[in-house]
C-alpha cells in the first residue's frame, strides 16, 4: 500500500511538470519594439496624477543625450480593451484601483521573454505612492529583458573577426553589419552605418593604476577621452585648426557603478564632439578593473546621426558591451 502511494506521488509530480512545461511552450513569442511598453490603466486615471506620475518615471529623459528621449515609448490602453495579441507585449504595466495595495513583477504570463509590472492601490494617493516605490526595480526588469532579448537576436549573425580577441584578449557578440574600421596597438575601432550617421564602438586599455583618485575622477575620465580622441579619432581637414574627438566641455558626463563579466568599474554616459568643427552625439563608456591583466579595460559605444533620434542605436551598443566575455587569463 505504501509503495502505492508512492508510485502515485511520483506520477502527479511528473504530471504536473510535464503540463506546466507544455503550457510554458504554448506561450507565444512577444512582440513590441524596441524601449517600449504598453500601460494598461484606466483612461481617467491616464489623463489625471497616475498618468502624470506613470510618465514621470517610465518616459523620463534618458541622461547623457544631446536632446530629451524617454526610457521607453509608452502605449496606453484601457483594460477593457487589453485582450488578444496585446497582451504578447513584451513590457507590460498594469496599473488600477483595487481593494488591494500592491506593487510586484509577474514573467511570461502571457507570452515570453516577458515582463509585467502589476501595482494596485485602494486609491490614487496608494496607486501613485506604489508606482513611485517599485517603478526603478520595473524599470530594471523591462530593461534587463530588452538587453537579453536584443543580446539573442544578435547571434543570428555575428562578425567573425577576432581583432579584440587578438589584441585584448575579450570578445563582444557585435552583429555581422558592424566592421573593423581601424585597429593599432592599443586600439580597435568597429562601426556600421546608421540612418544619417554611424554607431561606433571602440576598445582600448590604461595602466591598472589609472582613475584610483576618487576627487579627481570626472577630470581624470575626461582627460583620457580627449587624449584617444586626439591620437586615434580625427575630425574632418579644417584648414588651419585640429579637429578630434573629445568630451564636450559644457557638460560634465555621468558615472554610476557598474559590473560587467565580474569586472567591476564605472558606467560614463555624456555628450562628445569634434573640436573645432560642429559634430556632436552621444557616449557610453565602460571603465573596467582587469586586475588579472593588469589594466583599466576601456570599452566605448558613440553614436552620431545629427537630428536623429539616438535612443535604440545607443541601446544596441550598450547591449553589445554587455556581452563581454574575457577569452584568456592573461594576454
Amino acid at each position: 500500500m505504501k509503495k502505492a502511494r508512492t508510485l502515485f506521488f511520483i506520477f502527479s509530480v511528473v504530471l504536473i511538470a510535464c503540463k506546466d512545461s507544455k503550457n510554458q511552450s504554448y506561450l507565444p513569442t512577444s512582440t513590441g519594439a524596441i524601449n517600449s511598453m504598453v500601460a494598461v490603466v484606466d483612461n481617467e486615471l491616464w489623463k489625471g496624477r497616475v498618468g502624470d506620475t506613470i510618465r514621470r518615471y517610465f518616459a523620463a529623459p534618458i541622461v547623457g543625450m544631446p536632446m530629451d528621449e524617454p526610457l521607453f515609448s509608452i502605449d496606453q490602453i484601457a483594460p477593457k480593451f487589453f485582450t488578444g495579441s496585446i497582451k504578447n507585449n513584451r513590457s507590460i504595466l498594469y496599473v488600477m484601483e483595487d481593494s488591494l495595495s500592491l506593487g510586484h513583477i509577474k514573467t511570461d504570463m502571457y507570452a515570453t521573454p516577458q515582463k509585467v509590472g502589476v501595482i494596485k492601490g485602494r486609491n490614487e494617493e496608494e496607486i501613485i505612492d506604489n508606482i513611485g516605490r517599485e517603478a526603478k526595480k520595473i524599470i530594471e526588469a523591462f530593461k534587463a529583458m530588452e538587453i537579453e532579448a536584443a543580446q539573442k537576436r544578435f547571434e543570428r549573425s555575428l562578425n567573425k573577426e577576432n581583432v579584440l580577441e587578438e589584441k585584448f584578449g575579450i570578445s563582444l557578440k557585435i552583429p555581422s553589419i558592424y566592421k573593423v574600421g581601424k585597429q593599432e596597438d592599443n586600439f580597435v575601432w568597429i562601426d556600421r552605418e546608421i540612418l544619417k550617421g554611424t554607431a561606433n564602438i571602440i576598445v582600448y586599455d590604461m595602466p591598472i593604476d589609472s582613475f584610483n583618485n576618487e576627487a579627481t575622477l570626472v577630470k581624470d575620465i575626461v582627460s583620457m577621452r580627449d587624449s584617444i580622441g586626439a591620437k586615434y579619432i580625427p575630425g574632418p581637414d579644417v584648414t588651419g585648426k585640429i579637429t578630434h574627438m573629445r568630451t564636450e566641455p559644457a557638460f560634465a558626463p555621468y558615472i554610476y557603478p557598474v559590473e560587467i563579466a565580474g569586472k567591476k568599474g564605472v558606467e560614463v554616459r555624456g555628450l562628445w564632439d569634434i573640436k573645432n568643427y560642429p559634430m556632436a552625439g552621444p557616449f557610453l563608456t565602460y571603465i573596467l578593473n582587469d586586475k588579472e591583466n593588469n589594466r583599466k579595460l576601456v570599452l566605448e559605444g558613440f553614436v552620431f546621426a545629427p537630428a536623429t533620434e539616438k535612443r535604440n542605436d545607443m541601446f544596441e551598443l550598450e547591449a553589445i558591451l554587455k556581452t563581454l566575455k574575457f577569452e584568456s587569463p592573461d594576454r
